[in-house]
């Protein structure tokens, strides 16, 4: 019999969040995609890297793949994204492919807070024309587009 290597990473805390059940897209946001191309909508993904100097309007995420259900680490839209928390993983293929990003509790808390102000802003003035009408969107499906 062989035996399982143990994991050498240790549990730590990053920042989770979940995709977009439907976006807007295309011309002024008149249509709506489920998801995004590289996650299903609803999909958990964490946080493992952010962009400061770009204001964090895009995060490398780490989550599970639409079409093959491994785990993939991509660049993804901060509107993209919601209810962003902090969360204590212990999934050893996030971990690797976070480097050991030393975050803890409090870091990973504000660092949530953050990016969900950042992506609340987001989704309401990316498109510059009005929702599609009935709209699926997230903000409008949550109450966020006031206008």
């Amino acid at each position: 019999m062989t035996e399982e290597p143990q994991s050498t990473y240790e549990p730590t805390w990053l920042v989770a969040a979940n995709v977009v059940k439907w976006r807007r897209w295309g011309d002024l946001g008149q249509e709506l995609r489920p998801g995004t191309k590289a996650y299903r909508g609803g999909a958990k993904v964490y946080v493992v890297d952010t962009y400061p100097g770009m204001g964090n309007e895009q995060l490398t995420t780490v989550g599970r793949g639409r079409h093959t259900g491994r785990w993939i680490s991509i660049d993804t839209s901060t509107r993209h994204l919601h209810t962003f928390r902090a969360k204590l993983v212990h999934a050893p293929a996030v971990l690797r492919r976070c480097d050991g990003l030393p975050v803890g509790r409090e870091a990973a808390e504000r660092l949530a807070e953050t990016l969900d102000r950042i992506a609340r802003e987001q989704r309401q003035s990316y498109h510059a024309g009005p929702h599609p009408d009935p709209c699926l969107c997230h903000a409008c499906l949550t109450g966020e587009a006031s206008g």
